[in-house]
């Protein structure tokens, strides 16, 4: 039986994989900024999970993108129940992260200590568990994986 192949690729290459560790670090960063700014009320702090947050949103749906178009290539990949569990995931994942983005920017520094802090704990572990079932489908599934080695 064959693996189930991106479709989203360059020579070969999935695009997905490659983008995926921007918003996990992105995503992280946010939290230790906002543990940072939650410790010292530090200016700083607070406008860098601006700038995480905002970067890590533009790479989630760059991933999403090449995700999605791996997810409409191949009906062996739609066909797997975990893709549908890793989807639902990482779109709440974004969109709690755009609501506490949202949030920062019109209420300020306050919003990291009312909710802020919070959306970024749970962001966090959504984000373990959707990056366990990406795992899982790329090494137990062998979803993007090459045949035999080639191209």
């Amino acid at each position: 039986m064959a693996n189930p192949q991106s479709t989203a690729k360059i020579f070969g290459h999935p695009f997905h994989p490659m983008l995926v560790p921007f918003p996990i670090a992105f995503f992280a960063g946010t939290l230790a900024a906002d543990l940072m700014f939650a410790a010292t009320l530090d200016g700083f702090w607070y406008r860098a999970t601006l700038w995480l947050l905002g970067a890590g949103i533009v790479m989630a749906l760059l991933a999403a993108v090449a995700g999605f178009i791996d997810l409409l290539g191949d009906a062996a990949i739609r066909a797997l129940t975990i893709i549908w569990w890793h989807f639902v995931g990482n779109l709440t994942l974004v969109l709690i992260e755009a609501f506490n983005w949202y949030r920062r920017f019109t209420i300020g520094q306050d919003a990291i200590l009312n909710t802020g802090l919070t959306l970024s704990i749970i962001a966090v572990a959504i984000m373990l568990v959707t990056g366990w079932l990406g795992w899982e489908m790329v090494y137990r599934r062998r979803v993007g994986i090459a045949e035999n080695g080639t191209l």
